[in-house]
């Protein structure tokens, strides 16, 4: 079985993109916040080019969400796909 290595927290959670419940990558997290900080997108927008709800876009760019950080790294075993 494949194995790869996933950004935990303090606690062993994970975190970030290879958090269970993620919906966007850490770089299109970025974007987003880039996105409304320096060019002013509307949360609509925004919404519309990722594909998630305004309120995933609001609390991205309000830093309610994505706002842990991996402290070390866990290996664990690929998770097989759909």
């Amino acid at each position: 079985m494949a194995r790869r290595y996933v950004g935990v927290t303090e606690a062993g959670n994970r975190c970030g993109e290879d958090h269970h419940r993620a919906k966007l990558l850490n770089r299109d997290v970025d974007l987003v916040r880039e996105l409304r900080e320096e060019h002013g997108l509307s949360y609509s927008k925004l919404a519309a080019k990722f594909g998630v709800s305004k309120s995933t876009i609001r609390d991205i760019c309000r830093y309610r969400r994505r706002v842990t950080y991996p402290v070390r790294f866990k290996r664990v075993a690929e998770e097989p796909q759909a």
